[in-house]
């Protein structure tokens, strides 16, 4: 298939989707216009809601998108509490695969690794900076939308996943054994 077969058939935006961003543009221009400060209406709500909705219903069985998938759930459920967005941090990453892969390779469930100690003796090891840090760990959920549902569900778990002061994410995933962590 070359450049120009693939530019044909490039999939169009639904009817609703387009009509949620003419709105979008028509409140924005308004917005300019009368000096005003740009909110998302009922129409956007609608749409983000079933974006949202739509992100866990679609189970993920891939297990080498497992990580990728987790990240964007949990930036889907920041910016619905108006947080900013998580960056992938490499070295964080690495330290939750090597996390996750040491729980299932030892077979122990706990935040104090008999390898690395505890997750910010694990992040100083791997030469990570960090202010601030914190970490979720589960096991035994088959999909990303599974292990962030349980997340979200405990208000521990939920707390790390919605706060403020942390900027960025590495997710890990080794037979069935879950990691995040995360610094600000």
């Amino acid at each position: 298939m070359n450049a120009s077969s693939m530019k044909k058939r490039k999939a169009k935006p639904s009817v609703a989707v387009a009509f949620c961003k003419k709105i979008s543009l028509l409140a924005l221009a308004s917005t300019f216009v009368m000096g005003g400060v740009y909110g998302v209406g009922p129409l956007e709500n609608a749409h983000a809601q079933t974006a949202y909705e739509a992100a866990y219903a679609k189970t993920t069985t891939d297990k080498s998108k497992f990580t990728a998938k987790v990240v964007y759930l949990v930036n889907l459920e920041r910016r619905k509490a108006g947080l900013k967005p998580l960056a992938i941090h490499a070295g964080t990453a690495k330290a939750s695969r090597l996390k996750a892969m040491d729980m299932s390779k030892k077979g122990y469930f706990d935040h104090t690794s008999p390898t690395y100690g505890s997750p910010f003796n694990l992040l100083r090891l791997q030469k990570v900076p960090f202010r601030t840090a914190g970490e979720n760990i589960a096991m035994g959920q088959r999909s990303p939308e599974s292990v962030m549902q349980g997340w979200m569900n405990s208000e521990g778990h939920r707390s790390n996943i919605l706060n403020p002061s942390f900027t960025s994410i590495g997710v890990g995933y080794y037979n069935g054994y879950w990691v995040q962590l995360f610094i600000g």
